[in-house]
């Protein structure tokens, strides 16, 4: 038997371990061979000489045994077993990151193809990510279980995001007074000079009797556009799922039109789906090569006002298109007054990963180029059409 911190420290290390932390037993085995079952595929353990045992067997598609000594360990585990032993065995947070690395880093992919693992495993944007991947992949039945997680991770999304566009869209803050009394338009430092009469030494508290509030302006007036031009490359899928669920909340907005368009070598525009952004994602195909300067062209070509338009380009910019075209187009629409927004992509961690020697030629052409959640988004155009 080992105490809890060897134990750790094996599951940690694998086998190799053994002879200083001893071999785990009960839950602490079962435990070693779910982990195996997953993590022993990986290659660079053979590429450093390090032996796992019949866990690191597979192929990929859920058949590899958890088995530590060549026929006496465990049969093999399919992954409806697998998936089964690590919500028992593992904490939430473990079983999340474990699930998300079967799925992108092992491209297990009957995670998401097989009916009886769908009913298991938990929806989160991982997980919609592997759909949107694999969908291609699947029967009408596992496609009916499929819609149900894109559904209620879209609804989960629209949740956080919508109440943030909103209220981006509400109204700017005025200097002037106000006689509603809401905690959003709180003035701080006029309430703070209106009370100083109140302010107790002895306390070292000040009273707040007469609290000031402002007032709100409205911020559109005449029609705008927003047009969305969605990288839907393979490596661009989280920020295909957080532009359609982005449109979605912008759709509809009093002075603002907004456009959603896909491309990888080609353009698809799914406008017409944006109010159904669980449709919308169904429709999308990922992969492909990337042709930026196609989509802005098509983009150019919505373009109603140009001193009334913001085009916001979603991409990681790795061009596989003409990049000088790419870069004479945005060029051209910035010189008649539309706003082009470069967005970079952002990966698992929220860190901007794009092709920094492109965005800054895009700089040059006068786009503004950096990384926003879908939310600064909002804010970016609500600020652009109150002025």
């Amino acid at each position: 038997m080992t105490s809890p911190d060897l134990e750790r420290w094996r599951l940690i290390l694998g086998a190799p371990a053994d002879p200083v932390t001893g071999c785990p037993s009960g839950d602490g085995a079962a435990r070693d061979a779910a982990l195996d079952w997953l993590y022993g595929r990986d290659p660079d353990l053979a590429q450093r000489g390090v032996r796992r045992g019949g866990g690191g067997g597979g192929d990929g598609d859920g058949d590899s045994s958890g088995d530590r000594t060549g026929g006496s360990g465990p049969s093999q585990l399919t992954t409806v077993d697998w998936l089964d032993e690590v919500h028992r065995l593992f904490p939430k947070e473990t079983i999340e990151r474990i699930e998300r690395d079967a799925v992108e880093r092992y491209e297990i992919h009957d995670v998401v193809t097989d009916p009886a693992v769908l009913e298991r495993i938990e929806p989160d944007p991982t997980l919609l990510k592997a759909v949107l991947r694999t969908k291609h992949l699947m029967n009408d039945e596992v496609l009916a279980l499929a819609r149900r997680i894109v559904e209620q991770v879209v609804r989960e999304l629209m949740e956080k995001l919508v109440t943030e566009v909103r209220q981006a869209f509400h109204g700017t803050r005025s200097r002037r007074p106000s006689r509603i009394k809401h905690s959003r338009n709180f003035d701080f430092h006029r309430t703070i000079r209106a009370n100083l009469a109140h302010y107790r030494p002895d306390e070292r508290r000040l009273y707040i009797e007469e609290p000031k509030f402002l007032s709100r302006t409205r911020k559109h007036v005449e029609q705008w556009q927003l047009i969305l031009l969605v990288d839907q490359s393979g490596s661009m899928a989280g920020s295909v799922i957080h532009s359609a669920v982005t449109a979605a909340c912008l759709w509809g907005l009093p002075g603002l039109k907004t456009h959603l368009i896909a491309f990888d070598t080609s353009v698809v525009d799914l406008t017409e789906d944006v109010t159904d952004p669980v449709e919308l994602l169904m429709k999308v195909q990922l992969g492909g090569g990337t042709d930026i300067a196609r989509a802005v062209a098509y983009g150019a070509g919505l373009v109603d006002n140009p001193r009334r338009a913001i085009v916001a380009v979603v991409s990681d910019f790795y061009e596989g298109g003409d990049p000088a075209r790419l870069v004479r187009d945005v060029r051209k629409l910035c010189e008649q007054g539309t706003h082009v927004l470069g967005l970079a992509a952002l990966d698992e961690d929220a860190n901007p990963d794009y092709d920094r020697d492109l965005a800054r030629r895009l700089a040059g052409a006068g786009a503004h180029m950096g990384a926003m959640t879908p939310g600064e988004l909002a804010e970016f155009v609500a600020e652009r059409i109150g002025r």
